[in-house]
């Protein structure tokens, strides 16, 4: 079996599993996997200058036969010269006091154990005896309860958790010649009895549902293996392209990020479903979370049919909104820390004012007196002109109020704010920070970049002119030039 020893080296250098001197957990069961894993590891050793350290969990499900495997796992580690951390946790106790699915429950104590085993012994890797046949069950398993072309990649050969790397070097041999390893090698290992009870998907899977797919395909295993590897192969290059593009079109704000509704809709329709699920998981959300109809709603919200100002709350605290040709992915528990959020304000602007800071709109108003001859017109939809002389002072600088009207200048009447700010397609989240400049009277005079109102125009008889500009910090956010 020397060719296990050249396979598994070249493997891991290919694979980057792991690097001289590193020192490995190897999570050992008693059963015929794990066993022939720290065997081989063990036989590895030394050419690949690693330390191998055995770990194994007693989940007291089984009694005596739990006791037994543990015993079997120290011998074995023993006789091999390794080190061995072992643990007894009572998984029916923490079952019933949590409420946890057993499978899931066992999963996180164990992976908790093998990671604190880690920190003892300053090592790097985790080692994790999955192979082959559990690769196709795995697939098989997410095909028949619904999966994403991603989730057709199966178990990945390493990955990292908690800044160890989980590894599995026998993820690429199948359960026939792993128990040949052991019989050539003379290794004696346990049976878990749960694995023959069907009250596990997992078990009626590999007893049940394989075999019956193997008379219509006496190769369905390595085909599903041969799937999985396939799809791990495109998942990461679509990961890689859905990473650019994230660098390319997101902006990120301290209270989520945004991008455009054309830079969604100009993708290809997969990678606009990969980078809605990237931007949700950017901005909180686990990715076991994201369903794929969220997703769809989304992408569905972004199209020229759907309405231009639109939210939903996603979950785990995360709120889409479209604000028009903005799309933006919000932390709802942080919106209200940012200086977006809507809030009241108000400051009272005199005569012998010339600059106001407005923090709760990101904002700047200067006001400057001209005196004739006056030249040319605002230069902006952010710059207004006023008599002097004919408004009525204090000047006041707020946000918006239920019932603001204004006299629009080349209308008839008053119209509502609210009506305005739909015409110019304020985004909603800004309609309660922008700032309004009110007279004494509580008339509005203008709405920096919306409106000005007919108010304290400036004609031929002007002697004085109030110049007022505004500029934004978040210039594309907030209102046109």
């Amino acid at each position: 079996m020397d060719e296990w020893l050249d396979e598994m080296a070249e493997l891991a250098a290919r694979e980057g599993l792991w690097t001289p001197g590193d020192t490995i957990i190897a999570a050992v069961s008693g059963g015929p996997d794990s066993t022939a894993l720290l065997h081989i590891l063990h036989r590895l050793a030394s050419a690949e200058r690693l330390t191998i350290v055995a770990a194994h969990v007693d989940h007291g499900f089984r009694g005596e036969e739990s006791a037994s495997e543990a015993e079997s796992v120290r011998r074995l580690a023993a006789g091999l010269g390794i080190d061995c951390e072992s643990t007894f946790i009572d998984m029916p106790a923490y079952i019933e006091e949590t409420k946890m699915n057993a499978q899931a429950a066992a999963r996180k104590k164990r992976y908790s154990f093998l990671h604190e085993t880690a920190v003892k012994y300053g090592a790097s890797r985790i080692a994790l005896a999955h192979h082959a046949d559990d690769q196709a069950e795995t697939v098989l398993m997410r095909i028949l309860r619904g999966t994403s072309p991603g989730g057709l990649a199966g178990i990945p050969i390493k990955r990292t958790e908690k800044n160890v790397e989980l590894i599995r070097p026998l993820l690429r041999k199948n359960k026939a010649d792993i128990l040949r390893y052991c019989e050539q090698w003379g290794l004696s290992y346990s049976y878990d009895s749960s694995n023959g009870k069907r009250t596990y998907f997992r078990n009626v899977v590999r007893l049940d549902v394989l075999p019956y797919l193997a008379n219509f395909n006496p190769h369905v295993s390595e085909a599903l293996v041969r799937l999985s590897e396939l799809a791990t192969a495109e998942d990461d290059w679509m990961e890689r392209e859905t990473k650019a593009v994230f660098g390319r079109h997101i902006m990120l704000e301290r209270e989520g990020c945004q991008m455009t509704r054309k830079a969604l809709l100009d993708l290809h329709v997969a990678l606009q479903r990969r980078l809605i699920k990237l931007i949700l998981n950017c901005v909180g959300m686990e990715t076991e979370t994201i369903s794929f109809d969220s997703v769809e709603t989304i992408r569905q919200a972004a199209t020229e049919s759907a309405a231009g100002a639109w939210s939903m709350d996603v979950g785990s605290g995360v709120r889409f909104v479209r604000e028009y040709d903005k799309l933006r992915f919000i932390r709802v528990e942080k919106a209200a820390d940012t200086a977006l959020s809507p809030g009241g304000y108000a400051y009272v602007v005199g005569k012998d004012v010339s600059r106001l800071e407005l923090p709760e709109a990101g904002a700047t108003l200067t006001f400057e007196e001209l005196t004739p001859p006056f030249e040319g017109k605002p230069a902006s939809r952010r710059e207004a002109l006023f008599d002097a002389d004919l408004l009525e002072w204090p000047l006041t600088v707020r946000n918006r109020r239920p019932g603001d009207r204004m006299q629009v200048l080349g209308l008839n009447g008053t119209k509502k704010v609210q009506d305005m700010f739909v015409d110019d397609r304020i985004a909603p989240s800004l309609r309660g920070v922008l700032p309004l400049l009110v007279d004494a009277k509580e008339s509005l005079l203008w709405i920096p970049g919306v409106r000005r109102s007919r108010l304290a125009q400036v004609d031929a008889s002007t002697n004085r002119v109030l110049r007022v500009r505004a500029e934004f910090a978040q210039t594309d956010d907030f209102v046109p030039e």
